[in-house]
């Protein structure tokens, strides 16, 4: 693809192929960087993204094709080759130890020194030197445990640039961050480019791209199917070329008056986290049929045990959950679904798929034992095979046959499966816990138009999600949770992420409208 200005890139990766057993993850692509430039590497979940990535850091080899860095040909054979020649990767995950200092952290693996002793006062100037040099201001000396997400990322840039990276890849940088974290970040990644470092972006969101980068590739299914400058691109364009087809990028929600009493309460809830510690600490909340209630939060503070308490697969310290008038909190999983109660799960593969069943047996799953999944004593597979059948149709599942394995199915496909079984039950109530995890926008977009069609349809709904962005779209009434407590609520029309955003991160008393 013919470049877009005429200055030599810092970095290219020309022809690069990488073949896995029965799946072509790049397909004879090629993208190049210049320095001092911030270049976004947009794509569906699957497009073939990180792995374009992983190759140039060192953790995949490529198939075939070339890597050349400053016009010299190099070879990766592991992320320390990568390291040496001057780059640096954030993954969406981090990779810190919770009980050691910024410091110690930060030089792992680098330790400054002779005969075996650490000068840790010369690591922590250094440090201390960085972090100013770019302004990442941090405590050298904090714990990372008791850090900020928005702070532990700060350490994996310093990470980086501790050990000289003069190129930076960012993997889904703002996946777990407040409105107000984003954009410290984009102040850090804007002074880097500013300094000369050049900076990949991994990323899925639309909003990113436009906010912060320069110029942009975008990948489909294994393919590099556009490059465009940011500048003169829209979000629209965009999408379409990332998932092939118009994208509806905002969905629709009427706005309407909700005056039925309530068929869901939390009342009091305290409940215990593994550690026996406090996560969810005196509760409230209740939600009415064709109103959906978003929890807004950063990750940590009860999401999780919230959820499994609601689903009945964790105990109640004390308090209650009423459904329908009754109080439901001892009552199993099982007689719950039963009540007419769904739940879509955070985790798919942990807790809303059996990967190795066929995907009619998990449309069956957990009414298995009720016609007409059974006759007699015994599964009803054609039954099981001619309802699945039908949910492919309606939920637009893209599969060869109902009697493939789950595990074999896409991530996106998979959620549909799990939003055909439990959606189709009819439900007067839905939990729906990090619906669009890692999805694209094309399954995010009816994803989401499934959600509204069951509030139009008067089911009470509890959504928790970690993208303030798909808590707006979505939510009549916003209740945001810090460290397991309800600190405010509010109704969607009349916040903005901003003010969420400041109580998420534990703001105290009025936040200061402009």
């Amino acid at each position: 693809m013919p470049s877009l200005d005429n200055t030599t890139p810092i970095l290219e990766m020309k022809n690069i192929v990488k073949e896995f057993p029965r799946v072509l993850a790049n397909d004879d692509i090629n993208v190049s960087l210049r320095r001092g430039e911030i270049l976004s590497l947009l794509g569906e979940n699957g497009a073939g993204k990180s792995t374009l990535m992983n190759i140039l850091y060192g953790l995949y080899r490529p198939t075939s094709g070339r890597i050349v860095l400053d016009g010299q040909e190099v070879f990766f054979s592991s992320p320390k080759d990568a390291i040496h020649h001057g780059l640096g990767m954030v993954h969406q995950h981090f990779m810190l130890v919770e009980t050691l200092t910024v410091t110690e952290n930060i030089i792992l693996g680098s330790e400054p020194g002779k005969g075996g002793f650490i000068d840790y006062r010369q690591a922590r100037e250094e440090v201390k030197r960085i972090s100013q040099a770019y302004h990442l201001a941090i405590d050298p000396d904090a714990y990372i445990e008791n850090l900020s997400v928005g702070l532990q990322q700060r350490v994996e840039i310093l990470k980086a640039l501790y050990r000289k990276a003069g190129i930076l890849i960012l993997d889904e940088p703002t996946a777990v961050l407040t409105p107000q974290e984003v954009e410290e970040l984009f102040v850090v990644i804007r002074t880097l480019r500013d300094s000369g470092v050049s900076i990949i972006i991994i990323t899925h969101k639309l909003e990113e791209v436009m906010a912060i980068s320069e110029r942009v590739y975008i990948l489909r299914r294994g393919k590099l199917v556009g490059e465009r400058i940011t500048s003169g691109v829209t979000k629209e364009e965009l999408a379409n070329l990332m998932v092939g087809r118009d994208v509806v990028l905002q969905v629709h929600r009427k706005v309407k008056k909700i005056e039925a009493e309530p068929v869901f309460r939390l009342q009091n809830l305290i409940v215990h986290s593994d550690r026996g510690l406090p996560a969810v600490n005196d509760l409230s909340l209740d939600i009415r049929p064709g109103e959906i209630v978003g929890i807004a939060g950063v990750d940590g503070n009860g999401q999780g045990e919230l959820a499994e308490a609601v689903r009945g697969l964790r105990n109640l310290e004390s308090g209650s959950i009423l459904f329908q008038g009754q109080d439901i909190s001892r009552t199993s999983t099982k007689e719950r679904i039963r009540r007419k109660m769904s739940y879509v799960p955070a985790d798919r593969h942990r807790y809303g798929l059996v990967l190795s069943m066929t995907l009619s047996e998990n449309i069956a799953m957990g009414l298995h034992d009720k016609e007409p999944n059974v006759k007699g004593v015994r599964l009803n597979y054609s039954a099981m095979e001619q309802q699945a059948a039908a949910m492919v149709d309606r939920f637009d599942i893209r599969t060869p046959s109902v009697e493939v394995r789950a595990a074999n199915l896409s991530g996106g496909n998979q959620q549909k499966v799990i939003l055909a079984r439990e959606f189709s039950r009819n439900p007067d109530f839905l939990l729906v816990s990090q619906p669009t995890r890692g999805l694209d926008v094309g399954a995010i977009e009816y994803i989401h138009s499934q959600i509204l069609e069951m509030r139009d349809r008067n089911v009470a709904i509890l959504l928790i999600s970690l993208e303030l962005e798909e808590i707006f779209s979505l939510s009549d009434r916003i209740l945001v949770l810090y460290e397991g407590k309800i600190v405010r609520e509010f109704q969607t029309e009349a916040t903005t992420d901003e003010e969420v955003g400041y109580y998420m991160m534990g703001g105290k008393g009025e936040y200061a409208k402009t």
